[in-house]
């Protein structure tokens, strides 16, 4: 739980707090070369946080993330509830640093970086604009982190640049939040110290995120990464090799002969006759 709160805060600091700080520097206007600043300190955060606390918590600093994992039996049900808190804890605690930071032009220079609907996006397609952009996150989580074919050492540094992705796609369109978290603790930062703070809009960055979390958990398992398809006895990051004992064929297992080696450049051992087939047994493979 204290890595959950760490990350999160790191995140808020080191994301919405590279908001406040472009349009510090741009005197409270922000271009697109600010949005790909944004994007990249979001990026190299999220990369950072997942180094230190992978191992530790699984560094999802992102209730959405919580959620879709265990919509895909990848997290527990009864560990939900303390990960949120310690993610709403943890962002909430980074909002508070950004004001400590910044003082009061952190409120008065885009709401302690919090993110709000861009003119001409509409509720309903900002939560789809934010389920987009979160279905985007979870397909790399699936690909790089959760799936054990994937390539080892690359999670961290692929999950912060998705995070970029869509930050510089979405980001004009409804600040890119595609995390709860991200979004409620500026929101209760800016708050506190008196800044106008559009909580009507709050569901969509809850909705959203979430619906495209868990759709992308669950068609990833349906398209992607077919139960089957993956050994039981695969390592983590790679689907390894397919191994098996062989078993002797029945006039063998009657005399006590040792069983042959098989035909020529086939070793003994592979899956053709192993006890679980080439596949492992059933249900296994994740």
């Amino acid at each position: 739980m204290l890595a959950e709160v760490i990350g999160t805060m790191l995140l808020v600091i080191f994301g919405p707090g590279s908001v406040v700080a472009a349009l510090l520097v741009g005197g409270g206007r922000l271009d697109y070369a600010g949005v790909g600043i944004i994007a990249l300190s979001f990026a190299v955060v999220v990369a950072v946080v997942i180094y230190a606390f992978g191992s530790t918590s699984g560094a999802h600093i992102n209730p959405a993330v919580t959620i879709a994992l265990a919509v895909g039996r990848r997290f527990p049900w009864r560990e939900v509830v303390p990960y949120l808190v310690a993610q709403l804890a943890g962002a909430v605690i980074g909002g508070l640093f950004i004001v400590a930071m910044f003082g009061r032009r952190a409120t008065d220079l885009g709401g302690v970086g919090m993110t709000a609907l861009q003119p001409g996006v509409g509720y309903g397609q900002g939560i789809l604009i934010e389920a987009f952009g979160t279905f985007l996150l979870l397909l790399t989580i699936m690909a790089l982190a959760v799936d054990r074919r994937a390539p080892q050492g690359w999670a961290g540094l692929m999950i912060g640049l998705a995070v970029a992705g869509e930050v510089f796609v979405l980001g004009p369109l409804t600040g890119g939040s595609i995390n709860p978290a991200r979004t409620f603790g500026p929101y209760v930062a800016n708050s506190m110290f008196g800044g106008d703070t559009p909580w009507w809009q709050f569901g969509v960055y809850v909705v959203g995120p979430i619906a495209g979390a868990a759709v992308a958990v669950v068609l990833y398992d349906l398209v992607a990464r077919p139960v089957s398809e993956v050994p039981a006895t695969a390592e983590q990051g790679a689907a390894g090799e397919i191994t098996g004992e062989q078993l002797p064929r029945p006039r063998e297992a009657a005399t006590g002969a040792e069983p042959s080696a098989g035909p020529p450049g086939r070793p003994a051992g592979h899956a053709r006759s192993g006890i679980f087939g080439r596949h492992g047994p059933p249900g296994q493979g994740r």
